[in-house]
Order: C-alpha cells, then structure tokens, then sequence
C-alpha cells in the first residue's frame, strides 16, 4: 500500500522544500517525553469501520489514524479520500495498509471487520463466520501494539469480544465490547421522545448481551436527576409495565429495523464508538454500558463470559464496573443474558 507522498518533497528533484519554508529558532530543546501521539488503528473499512474513522477525525481524537483491510484497492481509496478533506479536519496523520505492522504503537484498535448481518439474522448466527476471520486479526494486533486497549464492534460482539481476550492474551481491562451503549442510546432517545425532554437529560441504561436477551434497567432510570418509578409511584400515577416492555422492545428491533431499510447501521455506531474512544484516550472516567468481563459481578458465574454493565472507562481501559442497585427481576434477567451468551461460547469448543 502506498502513502501519499509528502508535500515537503514537491521541489524540483524531490527538494525538501520546508527547509526554504521554515528557518529553525536558536538554542532549542528536545520536546517534551510528557507529549503524547495518540494513535487508533480502525481494521476494517466497511460502513461501520468508515464512519468510526471518519467521526474520530472528525472529533480530533486521533494525531494518527491507521487503516486496514484484505482489500486493498477498497483500503487505498478510503484512505486516499479521508486524505483529501485534510484542509476541512484538524491534522491528523492518515495511513493505510494490508499489512498489520501499520498499526504498530497504537493507543487504541478498534475492530470493525466481519460478516455482514443479513436482514433477518440474529447476532448469534454471525459466530462463526467471524471467529475463524479474528484468528487472523487479533494476534497481529497484540504483536505490533503490546500496550494498547482493544475495542471490538463486531458482532456478536459479547462473543468475539471474549475470543479477543483469549487470542491477545491482554489483561481483561484492556478488553473491551462496544456492547449496548449504542443500545442504552436508543433507550435514551426513545424515552425522551416519549416524555418530550431532552436525551441527554435522561440517565438509563440497558444491560447484557447486545441482542435479543439484553435487559432494560427501568429502576435506574432518572430525568433530571429525579428517579421515574419511584416518582410515579409517590405520585401516585399508575404506568402500564406494557409501555416500558414496548419501548425495550423497540430499542431491540431498532437495529433490525435499520438493517431491513438500508442494508447497514453506520452512523449511530459510529458515534458511538468514538464517544468510547473519548473517553478512553482523554482518561474521561465516564460511565458507559460496555461488554466487559463480568463474572462475580452481579452474581453473575458459570464461566467467563462478557456482557454489558455500567462501566467506568478511562487510559487504563476499564477502570471498574458500577455498584448499582438492581431489582431481583432484573438481576435474574441479567444472569439470564449471561447463560445466553455462555451457551453460545460452548459452540466454540
């Protein structure tokens, strides 16, 4: 894969022309070693992969962005038109290649690549399709970048998020699942729309597998900073547990119901996922619902097993899960998305 060339070479001969530009100040330092080059690397340059890169650079959130993909005309001519919007985006270093050693040094990798989900079809069945393509992703990616934080988006997430753990080898905290917070949006915006407020003022979240046994935590949802249940039953306004099943439900179709009408999800997940990146390359301390390791949490056990749970994300990737209060119906719910996905790792062997 070619890199553009550099625009310092364009002189007659290939003449550095930023020494005629630029004349160097006296008695100057070394940069400080405090200084730091964040590098994200993005494999796979589908939809998802595409419209991840393109709001982090958007976002400023990256000084170097790395691409990769099998195809190779495909990698080159993504990388090539991100390049040419340069005077529109903060400066970002842009390179892309088959070859994983481009990703060397990365702060945060983000995988993308994988089997589309087909109209109709459940995460659950996308498994292996896309354990045998990580084999060939995860390896390299620990090889070239030791340190970094590995986030996957693909699905089933909760699955090859586990698979990723086990072929990096990394520590647990530096392993995570993108999960429901895309989810926990859709919950939130649904919610809003339906009470007419702002979705940034509604704090809900859902939990679990990201899919069909995924679970809403209606007892934590607050507007305002004023809890909902609590305050209508206070107030003694009854709700149908109908209406709450219903918008749970919408926000498991939502997904499927984008896929049916454009093919694709791209854009929601895209800022999603950089919203993640955020805050873990600015050390943000945010809660996020992220497919993290959760035995022991939340009497979760029977194995090791990744699911979504409020998680506080920063550089050391996550930093702990969240201690809140569940009922007992929605504790059951959760150790029953774990037993979900735990019978589908056993298919792994």
């Amino acid at each position: 894969m070619h890199h553009s060339a550099s625009a310092s070479s364009l002189g007659p001969g290939g003449l550095d022309l930023s020494q005629a530009f630029f004349k160097p100040i006296q008695n100057t330092a070394s940069p400080s070693s405090t200084k730091r080059h964040t590098k994200v690397s993005v494999i796979g340059v589908g939809n998802v992969g595409m419209a991840i890169a393109q709001t982090i650079l958007t976002q400023d959130l990256a000084d170097e962005l790395a691409l990769i993909d099998a195809k190779a005309d495909k990698l080159r001519g993504e990388m090539l038109d991100l390049q040419h919007a340069a005077a529109f985006l903060p400066r970002t270093k842009i390179v892309a290649s088959v070859d994983y050693a481009v990703t060397v040094g990365s702060d945060l990798c983000i995988v993308t690549a994988g089997a589309r989900q087909n109209p109709g079809e459940s995460r659950l069945n996308l498994l292996q399709r896309n354990v045998a393509l990580f084999s060939h992703i995860i390896p390299p990616l620990a090889k070239y970048s030791p340190d970094s934080i590995l986030l996957i988006v693909s699905n089933p997430v909760d699955v090859l998020t586990y698979v990723s753990w086990k072929m990096s080898g990394f520590p647990s905290n530096r392993v995570i699942g993108s999960g429901t917070n895309l989810d926990s949006s859709r919950f939130r915006f649904l919610i809003a729309d339906h009470l007419d407020v702002n979705a940034q003022d509604v704090q809900a979240y859902i939990v679990g597998e990201h899919g069909d046994s995924s679970v809403a935590l209606w007892s934590t949802i607050s507007i305002g900073g004023v809890p909902v249940l609590s305050f209508l039953e206070k107030q003694q306004i009854a709700y149908e547990k109908e209406t709450l099943e219903n918008i749970h439900k919408a926000v498991v179709e939502s997904a499927y119901e984008v896929i049916s009408l454009k093919g694709y999800t791209s854009w929601a997940i895209g800022y999603s996922v950089a919203n993640l990146a955020r805050s873990l390359l600015r050390d943000q301390r945010k809660i996020h619902p992220v497919s993290v390791l959760a035995k022991g949490f939340y009497g979760i056990d029977g194995g090791d097993v990744f699911l979504s749970l409020p998680t506080q994300l920063g550089r050391g990737g996550v930093l702990g899960v969240t201690n809140i209060h569940l009922t007992d119906e929605e504790m059951e719910r959760l150790r029953e998305s774990a037993k979900t996905i735990l019978e589908v790792q056993s298919q792994l062997g």
